[in-house]
């Protein structure tokens, strides 16, 4: 055991006694020294907690997956910059013909990884594979108003709406409206694709299932090429083992990172804390077709015996800031002035008591195998039986826990969304919209004709003040249905180790690493 691994388990020890005492302050992961030489190349090894589910783009369910494959392999016709605003990436240029047409002037200079050139038909046949029913893509819900993909020449394409579609192009800039080679999509055509094929400045070279997934630079990448040689992400599922080796320098970047690992982080010497603000937000939900949570006032008790700010508190380390909705605070449409139900015992036991309840039930909570949800878990646990509640905590691998909410094996479960566009649209289509149930999102299998009506409208208007209005209106809704509590706005946190450079997460959760830079 070399000296650096002993002074981190000191370290960890040490930690475990004042877990939850991390700093609240942004640490920045640029090195204070300039003097410090710098060159390209290197393999950047991330050691994560999970796998991606797959590496097709249209059939991932989370950002988890995504972010491996997004802005790394795949790209889409726009993007976003660093201040999350459009910009031109596969497309030079676009605009709106009339309310049902967009058209997109494409790049002449881009190429697929295996030779293929880009062009308007490669992104007729991307998206022509995402709408097949036959392929039955979970993520083809998100596009269902595209009528057609047209080809006008061989670098201008349209988008033929069958109706208006404002977040179009936020839509676009997420990992859904990524490009796929058109080689891949004869190749595998409705299965899912295990050999990622794009234009991005990575590109595949392996996947072990489990263990590791393996990419190496474009060397013929159109755009800004990537510095580092190679990028392994590493499946490592136990965090002070991740931890451990930024330590002795087997991996660079450690993510996700628990709160309660945050001060051990800070009291290292090879790595420090990355942290920003998402999109996205966590959340207890309710599957609301299984008794007895089919019954609002079940909902609504639970929801009045929830103490938040001690679960904020307590288990968060008031790391994240205290939710109103599934609405981060910098998503459009974000609903300032809803509230949360408020803390109120007796009013959760009358609640049950007029459900059928009096003296309680017994129900099971999932949850996936992280920290945090554990403890938060536990808190519930605590919290619920105040009330009569008997909660049996089911902890699952993610994946699993995944397939479980999506397929609507659950009654309670403890999740999180991470808006990929930055559009409310993102959260309420795929969220609480009735089209959505199931792995598309909406694992409340929850279903209200006003709800789906005002969502509906949204998407169609053109006016962003009314596009606001109306989202205020369906999140009341969901509210006062009690489809799920808020708990907090998602941060996005890291171990980074102090000699990388560049690293940054988006505010959706993307692993934003073409800028690394390993010193």
């Amino acid at each position: 055991m070399n000296w650096r691994l002993s002074r981190f388990l000191l370290v960890m020890l040490i930690a475990i006694v004042i877990t939850g005492c991390s700093t609240k302050k942004d640490v920045s992961t640029e090195d204070n020294n300039s003097d410090t030489a710098t060159k390209d190349g290197g393999t950047l090894v991330i050691a994560r907690l999970s796998d991606a589910e797959n590496l097709d783009h249209h059939f991932m369910s989370t950002i988890n997956a995504a972010s491996v494959t997004h802005s790394k392999i795949y790209e889409g016709l726009v993007g976003r910059d660093k201040n999350a605003d459009i910009k031109p990436l596969l497309a030079e240029e676009w605009k709106q013909l009339d309310d049902l047409t967009w058209e997109f002037k494409l790049r002449k200079d881009v190429k697929f990884h295996d030779g293929t050139a880009f062009n308007a038909e490669a992104v007729k046949a991307t998206f022509n594979r995402l709408l097949d029913p036959n392929v039955g893509s979970p993520r083809a819900v998100v596009f269902k108003m595209v009528k057609e993909v047209k080809t006008v020449d061989e670098f201008t394409v349209q988008f033929i709406l069958s109706e208006p579609f404002s977040p179009l192009l936020s839509i676009l800039a997420s990992h859904e409206g990524g490009i796929i080679s058109p080689k891949a999509i004869e190749k595998f055509g409705k299965n899912i694709i295990n050999e990622p094929n794009g234009t991005g400045p990575f590109v595949y070279e392996s996947w072990t299932s489990g263990q590791e997934i393996v990419f190496t630079k474009n060397k013929e990448y159109w755009g800004t090429k990537a510095k580092v040689d190679k990028v392994v992400f590493k499946v490592v599922p136990e965090e002070t083992t991740r931890m451990s080796m930024i330590e002795t320098g087997e991996a660079h970047i450690a993510e996700p990172l628990s709160v309660p690992m945050m001060s051990t982080v800070e009291a290292s010497s090879a790595s420090e804390v990355y942290r920003s603000e998402g999109f996205g937000t966590e959340y207890i939900g309710f599957n609301v077709q299984k008794e007895p949570f089919n019954d609002i006032r079940v909902r609504k008790a639970i929801s009045h015996a929830v103490e938040m700010d001690s679960i904020i508190k307590g288990v968060y380390n008031n790391v994240g800031k205290k939710a109103n909705s599934l609405l981060g605070s910098k998503v459009f449409g974000y609903h300032a002035d809803m509230e949360a139900y408020e803390y109120n015992l007796n009013e959760a036991k009358k609640l049950l008591a007029e459900a059928g309840y009096p003296d309680g039930f017994e129900t099971t909570l999932k949850t996936m195998d992280s920290k945090e949800r554990i403890n938060m878990a536990e808190v519930l646990q605590s919290q619920l039986k105040g009330i009569g509640i008997k909660v049996n905590i089911e902890v699952l691998e993610y994946g699993t826990f995944v397939q479980a909410v999506n397929k609507g094996d659950s009654e309670m479960f403890i999740l999180s969304w991470r808006n990929a566009t930055g559009d409310a649209d993102y959260n309420q289509y795929n969220l609480f919209h009735t089209n959505s149930q199931g792995a598309a999102g909406n694992t409340f299998f929850y279903s209200n004709q006003e709800v789906d009506r005002l969502i509906d409208a949204a998407r169609k208007e053109k006016d962003q003040n009314k596009r606001i209005e109306l989202y205020a209106k369906s999140q009341e809704l969901e509210m006062e249905d009690a489809v799920y509590i808020p708990v907090r706005v998602i941060e996005n946190l890291a171990a980074v180790a102090k000699n990388v450079d560049g690293f940054d997460i988006s505010p959706s959760g993307y692993l934003e690493i073409n800028d690394v830079l390993i010193k």
